[in-house]
C-alpha cells in the first residue's frame, strides 16, 4: 500500500489561511482503529470555517478539513469492522482537530464508522453528508412528535432552502406528504426549488409580512429551521396548535426571541438538533432510513468537484452562493 496521499491542506499565514493541495505520509496520520482510503466527502459551512480559520472549529495548522468521508477500510484493528468494509464517518472530531476528509486517508476510532446500509452507495452518502443527515434528524424528530397523526397532509416551513439541510429537508418533507414552504433569499433559484418539492417559495421580507410578534395567524404546522435569530422567532409565532419547529443552525444569529405564547395558547414545541456528537445508533437509524423508504435522488442538486477545485467552493460558500450540495470525490 502506497504510504503517501494528497489532502486540502490549511495552513495559518500573515495574510490569512492558504489553502493548498499537499503530498502527507499515512504515518503521520493520529492512531487510530480504523485507516480508511476516502471515496467521497462533501462541502459543509463548518469545512469552510476550518479553512478560513475562523475560531471555534479547529486549534491547531496545518489542518485538513473534512468532516465527512465514505470509504473502504484499508486495516483495522476492531473485529466488527474489517478491510474492504464501505464505511461512513461524519461528526465527532473529524476534520475538526482530526484529519478529515479533504484527504485521501483518515485514520479514526471505530466508534466513528458504520457500514453503509444496503442500498446506499459511498456517493450518494456523501451526496448527502452531515447537510444530509441534519435534515433526516430534523424530519425524523418531527415525525417522533407527531407520531399519532404523522406528517403526511401537513404544511411545513423551510429555511434555507437552498443550502444543504435545507434542499434535503424540502425534498425529504415532500417525500413524505407534507406541502412545503421554502423561505430563500436567493429568488433566482426558484424553478430549482420547485424542482426538488417546494410547493410555495418565499423570501425572508415575505416571512417577515406574513408572521406577526409575539404571537401571529396560525399557518404551518412544522419547520426545519437552519437560521436562528429573528426568522427563528417568526417561525415561532405563525405555528399551528401542535406545531414543532427543528432547529440545527444559527446562520442568523445565536440568540433569538420569543414570548411564552405559542407554547401555552399553542401547544407549540422547539426541537434542537445535533448532528455531531449523538450515539452512533442514531445516526445508523437515519441513513438506513435514506437507503430504504427516504430514498431520495439527489442528482439535479448535486455539484461533484475535486480537491484542486475546493478552494473556490470554499470561497462560493462564504459569499453565501452555494445552491444544494457540494460532492469531493478524492
Amino acid at each position: 500500500m502506497t504510504k503517501t496521499y494528497k489532502a486540502l491542506e490549511s495552513k495559518k499565514t500573515e495574510q490569512g489561511n492558504q489553502l493548498d493541495i499537499v503530498e502527507k505520509n499515512i504515518d503521520d496520520l493520529p492512531e487510530g482503529d480504523l485507516l480508511i482510503k476516502v471515496q467521497y466527502s462533501s462541502l459543509n459551512y463548518k469545512d469552510a470555517m476550518s479553512a478560513k480559520g475562523i475560531p471555534g472549529v479547529t486549534r491547531n495548522y496545518p489542518h485538513t478539513p473534512g468532516i465527512d468521508a465514505a470509504g473502504v477500510v484499508k486495516s483495522s484493528k476492531d473485529n466488527n469492522f474489517k478491510e474492504g468494509d464501505e464505511v461512513i464517518v461524519t461528526g465527532y472530531d473529524l476534520g475538526m482537530n482530526t484529519p478529515g476528509g479533504f484527504g485521501e486517508y483518515i485514520s479514526v476510532p471505530s466508534g466513528w464508522a458504520i457500514n453503509i446500509p444496503q442500498g446506499l452507495t459511498a456517493r450518494e452518502a456523501m451526496a448527502l453528508g452531515t447537510a444530509g443527515l441534519t435534515a433526516g434528524l430534523s424530519v425524523h424528530a418531527l415525525e417522533k412528535y407527531r407520531e399519532y397523526v404523522g406528517l403526511s397532509g401537513t404544511k411545513s416551513i423551510v429555511t434555507g432552502a437552498t443550502g444543504g439541510v435545507g434542499s434535503v429537508a424540502v425534498m425529504l418533507l415532500s417525500k413524505l406528504g407534507s406541502e412545503v414552504t421554502a423561505v430563500t433569499g436567493k429568488q433566482d433559484q426558484s424553478d430549482f426549488l420547485s424542482s426538488i418539492g417546494a410547493n410555495e417559495i418565499i423570501s425572508r421580507e415575505d416571512l417577515a409580512e406574513m408572521a406577526r410578534k409575539p404571537i401571529g395567524k396560525s399557518i404551518w404546522d412544522l419547520g426545519v429551521d437552519v437560521a436562528s435569530g429573528d426568522i427563528l422567532t417568526l417561525l415561532l409565532t405563525s405555528l399551528n396548535p401542535g406545531g414543532a419547529v427543528a432547529c440545527s443552525g444559527l446562520v442568523g444569529g445565536a440568540s433569538f426571541e420569543s414570548s411564552i405564547f405559542p407554547f401555552i395558547l399553542r401547544g407549540n414545541a422547539l426541537l434542537g438538533i445535533d448532528s455531531v456528537e449523538i450515539p452512533l445508533e442514531e445516526k445508523n437509524h437515519i441513513w438506513k432510513h435514506f437507503a430504504s423508504d427516504w430514498k431520495i435522488s439527489l442528482e439535479d442538486s448535486v455539484k461533484q468537484v475535486g480537491l484542486e477545485d475546493l478552494p473556490n467552493e470554499i470561497e462560493t460558500i462564504f459569499a453565501g452562493g452555494q445552491v444544494g450540495r457540494v460532492l469531493i470525490q478524492l
